[in-house]
């Protein structure tokens, strides 16, 4: 066991076309159209092929959906792990009050539940969004982890690139004034850690990994969009990520999104986002090139197992940095 590689959690949020362009203000987004019937099947053959299982955030409202239930069947019945991605997938949970968390966890829960037939252990706000008084919910719904955080300096330029090509209204624009995340967020343990709450309990968190000390982004996003101009920079840039990674003790929560997978050919609607331009197939190279980079260093487990022994339940040693729910100027519920 001397040996033995870290671990490192690998997730992919299933946001679907009609979220995408919810967020984005583009018309017809309320007929929710649908990409998961050629999604899902494309991730677990590649995911297949790698040997992999990893963790997929659902939306609720696309559980909900009976043309979706055999794809996301499919998950569980090849051995992947469902977690919560909230029911309407709306970047602004800091805002929703007690009563509106409630609700949007389980009424979420329990359509991914019904869907899938495994209940969700773990949560994952859209846009990067939560609160304290989400934690108390999660916590109160038996959740085993949350991993809603993003620690970067950079989720105030993300999100004035996403303004100046959306199509939104000043209350639509307040609505989403913190998305992506603040300049305060890139202060944020980029290690996993438990939150203080107020009632006394505490969750643990396990970040979406960035750049130790840099923090900036790794997710495979992030890297497609640089391998635009540079495979070779990409694959330096991933290394030495890596390498810090290892450096620091920091086992990785790496994050994809389906959009790493499709391409603007496959989605026009989404020809806006940046990386769309990048052929399919590349994409998919690409793809099982960097899991497998990962996969070199790291052992790769689904969000639970990773969280398990983060918790001590595997025999490793439980992480013991407490970090309040609420420190000085950061996001809160209403």
């Amino acid at each position: 066991m001397a040996n033995a590689k870290p671990l490192a959690s690998i997730s992919l949020d299933t946001d679907n076309l009609w979220s995408y362009m919810k967020t984005h203000g583009e018309p017809g987004w309320e007929s929710r159209p649908s990409y998961l019937d050629t999604l899902i099947p494309l991730a677990l053959d590649v995911l297949d092929e790698l040997e992999l299982k990893i963790t997929f955030f659902l939306v609720g409202v696309d559980a909900e959906r009976a043309e979706n239930g055999p794809a996301l069947r499919a998950l569980v019945e090849r051995g992947h792990e469902v977690g919560n991605h909230s029911f309407e997938h709306e970047p602004w949970l800091h805002l929703y009050t007690r009563e509106q968390l409630e609700a949007e966890i389980g009424r979420a829960e329990q359509a991914i539940h019904a869907a899938t037939g495994q209940r969700p252990r773990g949560f994952r706000g859209p846009g990067f969004s939560w609160s304290p008084v989400l934690f108390e919910v999660l916590r109160d719904h038996g959740y085993l982890y949350d991993a809603s955080t993003l620690p970067t300096f950079l989720g105030p330029l993300a999100r004035l690139y996403y303004f100046r090509t959306a199509r939104l209204s000043p209350e639509e624009r307040a609505e989403r004034k913190a998305l992506f995340g603040t300049f305060r967020d890139g202060l944020r343990p980029i290690r996993p850690y438990r939150w203080r709450l107020d009632s006394g309990r505490a969750l643990l968190e396990i970040p979406v990994t960035t750049f130790p000390i840099l923090r900036v982004p790794i997710h495979l996003s992030y890297l497609l969009y640089l391998s635009r101009f540079s495979e070779r920079l990409m694959f330096a840039y991933l290394g030495a990520a890596l390498a810090a990674c290892r450096l620091t003790r920091t086992e990785p929560s790496f994050l994809l999104h389906p959009l790493d997978l499709l391409s603007g050919e496959r989605v026009p609607q989404l020809r806006f986002f940046p990386g769309m331009d990048v052929p399919e197939s590349r994409k998919l190279d690409l793809f099982r090139r960097v899991l497998r980079k990962l996969g070199a260093r790291f052992e790769l487990v689904p969000m639970s197992v990773h969280a398990r022994a983060l918790l001590g339940e595997n025999g490793v040693e439980a992480r013991r940095s407490v970090v309040p729910a609420v420190p000085a100027g950061t996001r809160a519920g209403r």
